[in-house]
Order: C-alpha cells, then sequence, then structure tokens
C-alpha cells in the first residue's frame, strides 16, 4: 500500500477500527454485566467519546463518496455551465460552514484544554473527544476543496457530468 493510498483513505481506516474497537468494548461490557455480574466503568464512556470521532470522519469520508443526503430538485433544473457554478456555489457554501465550525471548535477545544477538565470514568481530557468536531470539519474543508476543484474541471460531485448526465 502506497502512503498516497493511504492518506486518501484515511477517513475509511479510522472509521472501520473505530467502529470494530467500540463494538468490542461494548460486548465486552455486555459480557461482563450479564455474565460476571461485574460491568466496566469506562466502556460507555469510550463508547460515546468513539462514536463521536467516527461520526465526524465518516462525514469527512461521505464527501469523498458523495454519499451525503442533498436536496437535487433545484439542481436537476439547472443545465450546463449555470448548473457547474450553483454546484460550486453549494461547496463553497458547505465548506464555508465546515470551516466556521472548524475554527469555532478549535477555540472550543483550546478553551477546555486551558481548564484542565477530565472525563468521568477515563479520567482523560475532555478536549479529546471535543476536538473531533473540528478534526472532522477540517477534513470535511479538504474534501470539500478536492470536489470544488472537480467540478471546476467539469466532473460534477458525485460523479456525473456538469451537463447533467447519469
Amino acid at each position: 500500500m502506497t502512503i498516497r493510498k493511504f492518506v486518501n483513505n484515511i477517513e475509511e481506516y479510522l472509521c472501520v477500527w473505530g467502529t470494530a474497537f467500540m463494538t468490542a468494548v461494548v460486548f465486552m461490557q455486555v459480557i461482563m454485566r450479564y455474565v460476571f455480574a461485574n460491568s466496566l466503568s469506562w466502556s460507555e464512556e469510550f463508547a460515546r467519546f468513539t462514536f463521536l470521532w467516527i461520526s465526524w470522519i465518516g462525514a469527512s469520508y461521505a464527501v469523498r463518496e458523495s454519499s451525503h443526503f442533498r436536496v437535487e430538485m433545484f439542481v436537476n433544473i439547472i443545465k450546463g455551465d449555470a448548473r457547474r457554478y450553483f454546484e460550486l456555489f453549494v461547496l463553497a457554501a458547505w465548506f464555508l460552514f465546515c470551516f466556521i465550525l472548524a475554527w469555532y471548535g478549535t477555540r472550543l477545544v483550546a478553551f477546555l484544554a486551558d481548564t484542565g477538565q477530565t472525563s468521568a470514568a477515563m479520567r482523560i481530557p475532555m478536549y479529546w473527544p471535543y476536538a473531533s468536531v473540528p478534526v472532522g470539519c477540517a477534513m470535511m474543508c479538504v474534501r470539500l476543496v478536492i470536489e470544488m476543484r472537480k467540478v471546476w474541471r467539469g466532473a460534477r460531485a458525485g460523479g456525473s457530468s456538469a451537463e447533467g448526465g447519469a
């Protein structure tokens, strides 16, 4: 596997391994609780924090795969270059939204790092789970720039041409 392929698929790898670890820990918690009548104090918190990371990184992966839900009623009416410009506008607005989330998310993470707050069960710094938002949004920003470049070159986001073809 090349480094380029690994970097291009980083979201997929992180989501798959995160889901695997989260599932294993939750399964272990169920076994501990119902078979051994003893529970793990940290498993629910680990699953919750891992789910946060999977969700935000998965959103970046969904950009790469063009898998986000879209309402295409208006975009299907538009043809030709106007459609391409509309797609660019939508991607730029989405990029701006993700950039703002990443910016303010980073500020929140920095604030939490200054407070020294830790989680209740695992005693990890609370900025780690909160960091999923700016990291995921920054990754989405990168993927959105790539999508804007594709649209600019004539390939519509989602794999069809800017002329409205399938």
